[in-house]
């Protein structure tokens, strides 16, 4: 029987998977469009990109469901297929595992709002619409959810609390940070710390405290946060920082980092303590095959099979 996942990272570390959205791309979604509506639309397109992460070696795939909450869908009004829109992001997420033992992450991301005083959004909005979406995903089995890209407390309070309520067999909590002007530090765009991020998870029921993406992360940085968690919480940690840093070209966003120059820089990770590794924005599957590589060569001292 298959262990949850918040004890199996605690025998040995799990690799995540890459970026998705720029995969979507690739696989022919239009700028702006709704990819977390593939998850009905196009199936075996979703399916096939997540089948790639696996056979780089994946042990955890998160959901295509990023932008999957009502508040989120209603821009492209598909807010009315928004059960049927997760709930098939995680059944999609375990297709692609086949007969392998792996770990479906079902994923919240932001709402794409600031709520009340400082925006336009009611806290009971995304209380309601959070809730929704992560009973979709926990009917649709993921062995988790992922409150992922998150900027403020307060929002990752909520998702944290419609996960647990949900009957998530394991919370994660992912915040998204920003490199500093001067270089020096990394805060959230709503100044949290990893310090203050930490103690709030391990307070407000997360079993994994995480990080991905952000202005500047990547994998150096990553290794210096998880760090920082582990000074405030002994919780296993999780990072998915991004290809390096980003350029602008021909008015694109693009993550230059190599396969092999993301891999040379994740042992520092692996030593700082994170329990499950993968990449965000500008990673692909050739970026997690090197990951698997070495993590196969250095797990225990020895490669993964013969453990």
């Amino acid at each position: 029987m298959k262990k949850p996942l918040h004890e199996a990272i605690l025998e040995k570390t799990l690799l995540g998977d890459g970026a998705m959205g720029t995969q979507l791309q690739q696989a022919g979604l239009e700028p702006g469009g709704c990819g977390e509506a593939w998850n009905v639309d196009h199936p075996d397109r979703v399916l096939a990109i997540q089948k790639r992460y696996v056979e780089a070696g994946s042990d955890c795939l998160i959901t295509n469901t990023f932008g999957g909450s009502r508040i989120m869908l209603e821009r492209h009004a598909k807010d009315a297929d928004v059960a049927a829109i997760n709930k098939a992001g995680a059944l999609i997420a375990r297709e692609a595992f086949g007969e392998k033992e792996g770990y479906v992450l079902g994923d919240i991301g932001p709402f794409g709002g600031l709520l009340e005083p400082y925006g336009e959004v009611a806290e009971k909005s995304v209380r309601e619409a959070f809730a929704e979406q992560a009973r979709a995903l926990v009917d649709g089995g993921a062995d988790a959810i992922i409150i992922e890209t998150q900027t403020s407390l307060e929002e990752l309070g909520i998702g944290l609390e419609a996960a647990r309520e949900a009957g998530a067999p394991c919370v994660i909590g992912s915040m998204a940070y920003d490199v500093t002007f001067d270089g020096e530090e990394i805060r959230t765009m709503m100044g949290i710390g990893p310090e203050d991020a930490a103690e709030f998870m391990a307070e407000n029921g997360a079993d994994v405290i995480a990080l991905n993406c952000g202005s500047g992360i990547d994998v150096s940085w990553a290794a210096r946060a998880v760090e920082r968690y582990r000074r405030i919480t002994d919780l296993p940690t999780m990072a998915q920082p991004n290809a390096g840093l980003p350029e602008l070209v021909d008015m694109e966003v693009v993550y230059r980092q190599t396969p092999e120059e993301m891999t040379g820089e994740l042992s520092a990770l692996l030593a700082a303590g994170a329990n499950i590794v993968g990449g965000c924005c500008g990673s692909s599957p050739d970026h997690l095959l090197l990951f698997r590589k070495l993590l196969d060569e250095t797990q225990d001292g020895k490669p993964e099979e013969e453990s």
